[in-house]
């Protein structure tokens, strides 16, 4: 049988609600399963983390969800993460996600609704920021959107834009990086349907569209991606229960499939993976299926490099569940799970 996942998985948490840091697990290759060979609690609340590769090898990157907030960076040669230095402040408040784009490590800061982007020295460790853009702005949440939430910034496939999808202004906001000043300016948004608090995007794998999440209404809403211009255009939703959901549902993770034909998200409150499915060119989605995630609450949803397993981080129930996905259907079935305490996300590296 094919090698499908052997290697290692990084497994981010929350420390401030009993998570041990970083965990890392090695990941079987036949089965998915994960066995953990220890941890690295050296910040507060890694809770999202990055892969990228410098002059001594490969580098792992973590935010700290704290207020103010920062960044910290890892050796990932080792059996386990060593860290590169102190954390590096970001000038933003409680980053909640961050990416590689164009020599610089950029991070979301949910807290203070801005981007920020820290350029890399040679061997792979963030200097201080050398450009915080900021945003102003609300939706008719009154709980949740008085004022900007960066919660995901993502290079587009082209490389030539960064992303920011912001949950408090209803947006997700198209932004320009230059490599050499490390500076990032707006260069348009794309304005979604009020109170959506869109959370995360998932890009089709023809770059043409993109699936952006709400977090505060249950829908994913399907964008028509123009990488020449940097346009992203509203052109149709879809909801995420085929019969309707029960109770409050509080989207967190999409995921789409590697063949572009599947997108399953994550479901927080009803604690399931909604699996959809997507048309030939991706224009469309439809809600097929509903099941259960595993553990409660799951904060992320990843898919392996081979593209057969899901990976749910399961935050209040403490664990990593995997699940073997049906080709032909899109269906998960549940194959295993890992304790990890206060669990937010899952890497492969």
């Amino acid at each position: 049988m094919a090698d499908k996942g052997a290697g290692r998985a990084f497994i981010g948490s929350f420390t401030s609600a009993g998570g041990r840091g970083i965990v890392v697990a090695a990941v079987d290759g036949e089965t998915g399963a994960l066995t953990e060979t220890g941890a690295v609690d050296a910040v507060a609340n890694p809770s999202y983390l990055a892969l990228g590769h410098a002059e001594g090898g490969p580098v792992l990157y973590a935010v700290s969800e704290t207020l103010p907030g920062a960044v910290a960076a890892y050796d990932a040669a080792g059996p386990l993460p060593r860290p590169l230095g102190a954390p590096v402040p970001v000038r933003g408040d409680e980053p909640t996600h961050l990416a590689l784009a164009r020599g610089h490590l950029l991070t979301a800061n949910y807290g203070s609704g801005s981007v920020s982007a820290l350029p890399l020295a040679a061997d792979g460790t963030p200097q201080a920021p050398s450009s915080v853009l900021g945003n102003e702005g609300s939706g008719p949440n009154r709980e949740r959107q008085l004022a900007p939430h960066a919660h995901q910034v993502l290079p587009d496939p082209s490389g030539r834009w960064v992303l920011n999808v912001d949950l408090g202004t209803d947006a997700v906001r198209i932004c320009a990086l230059d490599p050499a000043t490390g500076g990032l300016t707006l260069h348009g948004q794309a304005a979604l349907p009020p109170g959506t608090g869109p959370r995360h995007l998932a890009f089709h794998p023809s770059g043409r569209y993109a699936y952006v999440l709400g977090e505060l209404r249950p829908t994913v809403v399907v964008c028509r991606w123009d990488a020449a211009d940097g346009v992203l255009e509203p052109v149709g939703e879809a909801g995420l229960f085929p019969d309707g959901a029960e109770g409050p549902a509080f989207p967190s993770a999409p995921v789409v499939s590697h063949d572009g034909r599947h997108l399953w998200v994550a479901v927080r409150g009803t604690d399931t993976i909604a699996v959809l499915e997507l048309d030939a060119d991706g224009g469309r989605a439809r809600a097929v299926a509903s099941v259960p995630c595993g553990g409660e609450w799951p904060r992320d949803l990843v898919l392996d490099p081979s593209g057969s397993r899901l990976y749910a981080a399961n935050e209040r129930s403490g664990d990593v569940t995997w699940f073997d996905v049906d080709g032909a259907s899109g269906l998960p079935r549940r194959a295993g799970s890992l304790p990890v305490p206060a669990a937010s996300t899952v890497l492969f590296g």
